[in-house]
């Protein structure tokens, strides 16, 4: 497994709410869905290229 940085990440009440049913809803901790998220919101924006592997996801 790949090393992590870990830092503390302080979300509005409401906001934490619809993460937790967001992520219960695809079957992803909360963690799991920040971080799934924030991956898609990189690789949007064009600041990291996606890989062969995730695009193949898409199709």
């Amino acid at each position: 497994m790949a090393d992590k940085k870990n830092f503390i990440l302080r979300l509005d009440p409401s906001v934490y709410k619809i993460l937790e049913k967001w992520a219960a809803d695809e079957f992803r901790s909360v963690n799991g869905q920040i971080e799934y998220l924030l991956n898609n919101a990189i690789i949007e924006s064009g600041r990291k290229q996606e890989t062969a592997k995730s695009s193949n996801k898409k199709k």
